[in-house]
């Protein structure tokens, strides 16, 4: 046989094999992906991707403040031992960033168990809010802005990030719930 004959047909035999193979990979993706289909379908799930997703949130929202504080708390000179005993043990409503942290803290406590645990309450939605009502206040009557960044920073990112959970809650969790 000539050279090239044989080069033709070990190209088309090869590809055969390829195609072959691309056959076998389609198959077992295939097979894959019933597995995993019969999965989602036969058995329920205890927590829903979407509700998840927010529980992930809303403890991103609590780290997330928790750091800025300790951050907070860092800058400021006399050291973090010397900080905390400022802002918690002689807390001035005016001047400090802990109560902050402790809305936070509540928000993820009661977010995590009414949406987790008991899986729904509007009441949390309302805790929230009030909240938000009580970061407004502080911001007005505090003196959190003559403080420097952190002054601006941690009341309007607490703020956002109660927003953004309630906006998430509100118009993907429970309505894409009630769709399953």
């Amino acid at each position: 046989i000539h050279p090239l004959t044989r080069s033709r047909a070990h190209a088309v035999t090869g590809s055969v094999r390829a195609h072959g193979r691309v056959r076998d990979v389609r198959s077992i993706n295939a097979s894959v992906y019933c597995r995993v289909e019969s999965y989602e379908v036969g058995q329920k799930k205890c927590i829903s991707d979407v509700r998840r997703t927010f529980c992930l949130f809303v403890t991103f929202d609590l780290l997330f403040i928790t750091m800025l504080w300790i951050i907070e708390l860092n800058v400021v000179n006399g050291g973090i031992q010397q900080q905390l005993e400022k802002e918690v043990l002689h807390y001035d409503y005016h001047a400090s960033f802990f109560d902050i942290f402790l809305l936070a803290v509540f928000r993820f406590a009661s977010l995590i168990l009414a949406y987790a645990v008991c899986k729904r309450h509007w009441w949390a939605i309302a805790i929230t809010t009030a909240l938000c009502a009580f970061l407004i206040i502080k911001v007005i009557l505090s003196k959190l802005l003559t403080q420097g960044a952190f002054g601006y920073l941690l009341p309007i990112i607490s703020f956002v990030l109660a927003w953004i959970e309630t906006w998430l809650l509100d118009f993907k969790v429970l309505p894409q719930e009630n769709e399953d």
